[in-house]
């Protein structure tokens, strides 16, 4: 029953903030252009900052449970925990806020999601093994070096940091659809929520944190499904692969169960980087609309049709990735790779025949 109620008061905070956020927004003049680049297709001028209202969901619910139930802090998810994860979250919020506003370079954009995973890495966060495809575990904390009175963990600690960063880039590449980082948050959510209260895992703080997460995320897909009438942001497409990646970590290192869900954005994401810098000889941060979401709506298919598509092989992956022991996750990352693979095929094929 706590699940259900910290995910219907996450909803119901979210879906009442975002339209309140979208009108400042506006009167700040942090508002996203059509056509202002040839990769954007939305019809009208869009608020931006949708994440600050996640982020205050997430906050709030969260404040409620630790002052007025014994829920949280836990074993599984302690106070220094939840405050890395309130601050790192806040640092995205404000720079996300600053580069809707003021358009900053790469340079300066990558200064903010850098703090956040180095707070949450600070504050507890940290892979400390993984799970081999033999049924074994990798420890990761093989060494301790003191860093200005900060012992870091080697090398858990620096992997943490790199997996933390890649998932905040891998859905902030990813939002280019409206509504699609936000499906695809939603079923990585709802596959923590599931995983945290499996039997040989039982966090239940773990799960509790996930469903807040979860309801505010539906909560701001109501403004955000396509045609979307609010945007998430700089901050808000960054929050949502900081606060993922760092829950994959709480739930005991659920890292494979993660990349099934992102398997798809994190290749996408990975190929489009190789090709920026090794092809194309520029910044790998340079939009474009070479996205599997983008090439999607080249070969026909509608925004909702590439959301829905998009999401719906996350949830199965997901769902694979709750029933498949180590070995066969693996397996299933293969699987993966083909089906993306199958998708560009597919995606090349309709896309000739329209210059045909």
């Amino acid at each position: 029953m706590r699940y259900v109620l910290g995910f219907l008061a996450a909803f119901a905070v979210s879906a009442l903030v975002t339209p309140v956020i979208a009108r400042l927004a506006r009167r700040w003049g942090a508002v996203d252009i059509p056509l202002a680049e040839p990769r954007k297709r939305h019809p009208r001028p869009t608020p931006l900052l949708g994440g600050t209202a996640i982020f205050f969901s997430v906050t709030a619910v969260t404040l409620f449970v630790l002052s007025f139930t014994d829920l949280l802090p836990a074993p599984f998810l302690s106070l220094r925990q939840i405050a890395a994860l309130t601050i790192g979250g806040a640092i995205l919020i404000v720079g996300g806020a600053l580069d809707d506003r003021h358009r900053l370079s790469p340079s300066r954009q990558f200064v903010f999601p850098a703090l956040a995973a180095a707070i949450a890495v600070l504050g507890g966060v940290s892979i400390d093994y993984v799970r081999d495809p033999f049924g074994g575990q990798i420890d990761l904390n093989l060494l301790t070096v003191p860093v200005f009175g900060w012992m870091m963990s080697l090398p858990a600690d620096p992997l943490t940091f790199l997996w933390l960063l890649g998932m905040m880039y891998t859905t902030k590449f990813l939002d280019g659809l409206d509504g699609l980082v936000v499906s695809v948050s939603v079923v990585a959510a709802t596959v923590m929520i599931a995983l945290a209260l499996r039997p040989d895992l039982y966090q239940p703080e773990t799960a509790l944190f996930s469903a807040i997460l979860d309801g505010a995320l539906v909560g701001f897909l109501i403004w955000n499904f396509p045609p979307a009438r609010v945007f998430l942001g700089e901050g808000g497409s960054t929050y949502a692969g900081f606060m993922i990646g760092s829950l994959a970590v709480a739930a005991g290192s659920k890292v494979a169960t993660t990349l099934l869900v992102l398997g798809i954005p994190i290749m996408d994401v990975a190929w489009v980087v190789v090709r920026r810098l090794f092809w194309e000889r520029r910044s790998p941060a340079a939009a474009d609309r070479k996205h599997l979401h983008f090439r999607l709506l080249d070969a026909g298919l509608s925004a909702r049709e590439a959301v829905l598509l998009l999401t719906a092989i996350s949830a199965v992956f997901g769902l694979a990735g709750l029933f498949l022991d180590t070995a066969h996750k693996a397996l299933a990352l293969i699987v993966l790779a083909l089906v993306m693979i199958g998708l560009a095929a597919f995606v090349i094929r309709k896309y000739r025949s329209t210059l045909v």
